[in-house]
Order: C-alpha cells, then sequence, then structure tokens
C-alpha cells in the first residue's frame, strides 16, 4: 500500500458544503478579525503609509479567497493565503482558518505541507516586520498554532468519518435485515408451497378414486352414489381452496396454513383412503403406544414429517397399484417414529425412479436426521421413513 493510500482522505461525501449563512458568517467575522488585526498592527507598529495600503489590501484579497476554501481548489487557495501570510498579518486570520480547513478535510500529508508553508510564511512576516516580543517566542508560538490546528483537523476528520462509518453500518444493517427478512419470507413460502402440494396431491388422488369408482359401479345403491358424489364435492371444494390459496401465496401475499398435522391425524388419512374403496389396515405401536402414551406427540416438524409419509404412501398406492392393499405400521419408541406404508400391488416402473412428491417427502425427512427408504419388494412396493423423535 502506497503512502496516498494511507493517508486517503475521507469519503467525499463527507465534504458537504457548509449552508451559506454559515459561510458569511465566518467571512464577516474573520473579516472583524483581519481588520482588527490590520489596525493594531497599525497602532502599536506605526507603519509607514504604503504598508498600510498593503495591509488593507492583503485583507480584502485574504477575504476573497475564503470561499475558495469550501470548493475542489482549496489547496491551491491555502497556499495562496500562506503566502499572503507573508506579506502581512492581514492574512493571518484566513490564513490559520485554510489551514484549518486543509487539516479537516484533505489527507494527513497534505495538511502537514499546507501548515509547513504557512508556519514559514508566518516565521518570514516575523523577520521584515519584527513583532513585539522576541522573534523566538514568535517562532514558538508560530508552530505551536500550526501544530493545534493539525491536531484540531484531524480530530474533526477522524470524528466524521466515525460518524460517516456509523451510518454506513447502519445502513448495511437495515440492508441485511431487509435480505434476511426477504429469505424467511422466501422460505416460509417454500414451505407452505410444499404442505399444499402434499394436501392437494392427496385430495385430487381421493378425488380420483371416488370418480372412478362412480365409474365402474353406476348400479351401486343409490346411497352410495350419493355419499360418494357427496365426497368429490367436499374434495373438490378443498382442492380448490388449496388452489387459491397456491395462487395467493404465488402472487407474495400471506397466508395462513391450518395446525400441523400430527400423529393422532393418521387414522383420519386411513379413513379417507378407505372410503375410496382402498383397503388399509393401519397398525399403531411402539412403547409409547404400549405405555399409553399416545397423547404424547413429538414435536411439530417430526409429527408433519411422519404424516406426509403416510399421505404419500396412501395416495402413491391409488396411483401406481388401484386395488392393492396397503399396510400403514407407526411405531414410536423413545428415541425415534419409523413409518412403514406397505402395498401388496404388482411391480412398478415408477419404483426405480421417484417423483417429485418422494424427492421432497426425502428431503423433510433428511432434514430432520431421518431416512427415507422407497422400493420394491418382493410382496409390491415399500415406503419407510425413520425420524429422531427430539
Amino acid at each position: 500500500m502506497t503512502g496516498d493510500q494511507r493517508d486517503c482522505p475521507p469519503d467525499d461525501a463527507l465534504r458537504t458544503r457548509p449552508p451559506r449563512r454559515a459561510v458569511a458568517l465566518a467571512m464577516v467575522l474573520l473579516g472583524v478579525l483581519t481588520l482588527a488585526t490590520v489596525l493594531t498592527r497599525q497602532a502599536s507598529g506605526g507603519t509607514a503609509l504604503p504598508l498600510d495600503i498593503l495591509d488593507l489590501v492583503v485583507a480584502v484579497v485574504s477575504l476573497a479567497l475564503l470561499p475558495v476554501m469550501w470548493a475542489r481548489r482549496s489547496v491551491p487557495a491555502a497556499l495562496a493565503l500562506a503566502a499572503l501570510s507573508a506579506l502581512s498579518p492581514g492574512a493571518t486570520p484566513a490564513a490559520t482558518s485554510g489551514v484549518l480547513q486543509i487539516a479537516r478535510w484533505s489527507p494527513l500529508r497534505t495538511a502537514v505541507l499546507v501548515a509547513a508553508a504557512s508556519a514559514v510564511a508566518h516565521a518570514v512576516q516575523g523577520l521584515w516586520r519584527p513583532p513585539a516580543f522576541p522573534y523566538g517566542w514568535w517562532i514558538l508560538c508560530d508552530v505551536a498554532v500550526h501544530a493545534a490546528l493539525l491536531g484540531w483537523g484531524a480530530y474533526l476528520q477522524a470524528r466524521a468519518q466515525l460518524l460517516a462509518d456509523l451510518r454506513a453500518r447502519a445502513r448495511r444493517a437495515e440492508a441485511d435485515r431487509e435480505q434476511a427478512l426477504e429469505t424467511a419470507r422466501s422460505g416460509e413460502r417454500n414451505r407452505i408451497a410444499a404442505e399444499m402440494h402434499d394436501a392437494l396431491g392427496h385430495r385430487l388422488s381421493l378425488l380420483a378414486a371416488t370418480a372412478g369408482a362412480v365409474e365402474y359401479r353406476p348400479d351401486a345403491p343409490p346411497e352410495q352414489l350419493a355419499a360418494a358424489a357427496g365426497r368429490v364435492r367436499t374434495g373438490a371444494a378443498e382442492a380448490l381452496e388449496d388452489l387459491r390459496r397456491l395462487v395467493r401465496l404465488l402472487r407474495g401475499g400471506v397466508d395462513q396454513l391450518a395446525p400441523p398435522p400430527t400423529l393422532r391425524d393418521i387414522p383420519g388419512l386411513v379413513d379417507a383412503a378407505r372410503s375410496v374403496g382402498t383397503t388399509v389396515v393401519l397398525d399403531r405401536s411402539g412403547d409409547r403406544a404400549a405405555a399409553g402414551h399416545d397423547d404424547a406427540e413429538p414435536s411439530p416438524p417430526v409429527a408433519t414429517a411422519a404424516y406426509r409419509v403416510v399421505q404419500e404412501g396412501l395416495t402413491n398406492a391409488r396411483r401406481h397399484a388401484p386395488g392393492a392393499a396397503v399396510r400403514v405400521t407407526v411405531t414410536t419408541t423413545a428415541d425415534e417414529v419409523r413409518v412403514v406404508v406397505a402395498d401388496d400391488g404388482p411391480a412398478r416402473a415408477a419404483a426405480g425412479e421417484p417423483g417429485t412428491g418422494l424427492v421432497g417427502l426425502r428431503e423433510r425427512v433428511e432434514l430432520l436426521d431421518g431416512t427415507l427408504d422407497a422400493g420394491r419388494s418382493p410382496a409390491g412396493f415399500v415406503l419407510e421413513a425413520r425420524i429422531p423423535w427430539a
């Protein structure tokens, strides 16, 4: 890294132009101070008329150069004020303010050079226009004043940089917070979409099975046909509501899900499958069930994953092996929940190429540190999931 890079000034955004009233007030005060300096010098030193004219001319030129200090060419203006201070004390107030301005907004190396030039110029002024006290004290005061101006300007520059950094950090934190919120919203939308995909697929498969039963058994008793038509109507209404919610979700609107399913909702899935003619046997066993802990539920993500495994297994059985008998086994132990959905249907090609439902289901189970196996067996097709209880 070069010296210029180390001494780089604060961001240009820090160097805001001061209000016009502040500039005008500073010019008036410095003008009064300059004139007071000239008059005091004349009264104490008894200068001749040419020097009086020189002091007045230098004072006017110094005041004219002051507005340039807030422009981009402030360094040449400060050097010009330093050169004028070598001619007359009338430029001293403006020259010292120029040193402070450069120390506040410019790199340290530039500020040191301008301060040194101003100090040398005032030393030259003390040589040909001797002060009222010894020249050695004049040099000491000259160096001390310019060193103080450098320190004060560096402090103001560091403070301005610190405030700018804090503002930038606050803006970054706000942007990061907005990004985190958007990420959370996107993740929640994806989660809701996955839940609705599972629920909608299950409902549509029930509708298809019910409609198929009515199609192949038109001679069924009227009460059975009415019950089947009622299930179709109810399922279609629920599927339509799911589609509406999905569309609102894709449009970016806020949507709410029903309470997540639990292990106690699995018998409802089995009853719905039986209502469309699928032979389903539910076996609920395990240490917790044997100990009378049927009401003890795992965490909502685990219970929902187990429910979705049963739902996906029943849906795939109706879709790929219609008429096959299905056995659902839910085993709860102290360490895990084991769900097995097995059917005795014929082997099918889909077993080797899992669909979107199985892919999403495997991802859901693996996120819970569980395992999901799906494949053919000698008796048909088996879907098995093991999910840690905690």
